[in-house]
């Protein structure tokens, strides 16, 4: 029997109360309504301390979890039944008693620049010494500033709305944005975009650009019914992302990088073979260190272990060291309270 069957009680979507994640939350509610049809679905919607808190940096608040901890506690006490991420938006390591059951198919998870509405310039190249970008993002700043150092970095937080808004206003400070491609298309925002920034300039985030579901370990209904959302490939490229953020971020942002490619087909007798390449830049842009491992895989297991060697290899050339100043740079800025955006300026 179809699991979706055996209740009509409605399972409970849960998702952040942005816009962007109200869209990401209906894209999986209407894939699983087309699946399950005599199952009935909703939407609940919450803010996370992420969203409550739009004032300090988000380097310095202390990792990934601030978008996911209030929805989690909501999942564990049976208020909703599964939840609806950005994956990249996820910690590496679940709450006890959580799992990913499903990771969608990804698009585009290239960055892409967003210039001010008015202003002609078309790349980083063509702006002036000084004009400021705003992102969030250290892994944007770190890399950027490897390639752009005549440019100046500041904070910018809100919603895309917000963000955007505060980039056109007439007397903001910004020349640009940098943002994620596939939130803008997803908001209806594609004429927004200047031009997609790639690697090797600007290596995307892990898990950027793909939705994943959360349920309860232990829900084989729920599980069963989410798994209809899994794109395999998808699935097996992030889950190597996160095997190498995992090893590197001990729980915190760090400007990690990353590109993943997976050719072949699991069902074909071949082995599909995946090929990851990572980053971590220091936040002053100085100090580069990037590595990569090519070779064929058979499970999600191998996709995991390849992740994982990755971040050795990361670690045996220097990113132990870059990870070190990042955590010890943090530690006095949040003593501060100074957000090492906020006081960005151009390196000589």
């Amino acid at each position: 029997m179809d699991p979706a069957t055996q209740s009509q009680r409605p399972l409970i979507i849960g998702s952040r109360a942005s816009k962007l994640a109200q869209i990401q939350a209906e894209i999986v509610e209407n894939v699983l309504k087309e699946a399950h049809p005599s199952q009935p679905f909703e939407i609940k919607l919450m803010t996370s301390e992420g969203d409550r808190n739009q004032t300090q940096a988000l380097y310095l608040l202390g990792g990934k979890a601030l978008w996911t901890k209030d929805l989690e506690a909501e999942l564990l006490n049976g208020s909703i039944d599964l939840i609806v991420h950005c994956l990249k938006d996820v910690p590496t390591s679940l709450p006890e008693g959580c799992e990913m059951s499903a990771i969608l198919e990804r698009e585009d998870p290239r960055d892409t620049l967003v210039v001010k509405q008015g202003l002609s310039y078309t790349s980083f190249e063509e702006m002036p010494a000084g004009s400021v970008i705003g992102t969030s993002s250290v892994r944007r700043v770190a890399q950027l500033r490897k390639s752009f150092p005549h440019l100046a970095f500041q904070d910018v937080r809100g919603n895309l709305n917000t963000r955007l808004a505060k980039l056109d206003a007439e007397d903001g400070p910004y020349t640009a944005l940098v943002l994620a491609g596939a939130g803008l298309e997803r908001l209806g925002f594609k004429n927004r975009i200047t031009s997609y920034i790639s690697p090797p300039v600007l290596y995307p985030a892990v898990g950027q650009a793909a939705l994943a579901v959360e349920t309860r370990i232990g829900d084989s209904k729920v599980t069963e019914i989410v798994s209809v959302l899994t794109h395999w490939q998808t699935q097996w490229q992030c889950l190597a992302e996160r095997a190498c953020l995992r090893v590197l971020e001990g729980g915190c942002s760090v400007p990690v990088g990353v590109e993943t490619t997976l050719t072949g087909n699991k069902d074909s007798g071949v082995s599909p073979r995946l090929k990851i390449t990572g980053t971590v830049t220091s936040l002053d842009g100085l100090t580069h260190v990037a590595a990569t491992i090519e070779e064929d895989i058979n499970s999600i297991e191998d996709a995991e272990a390849v992740g994982r060697r990755l971040a050795e290899e990361l670690k045996a050339s220097g990113a132990d060291a870059i990870l070190e100043d990042i955590k010890k740079d943090r530690a006095a800025k949040q003593q501060t309270t100074t957000s090492p955006l906020a006081t960005t300026t151009p390196s000589q």
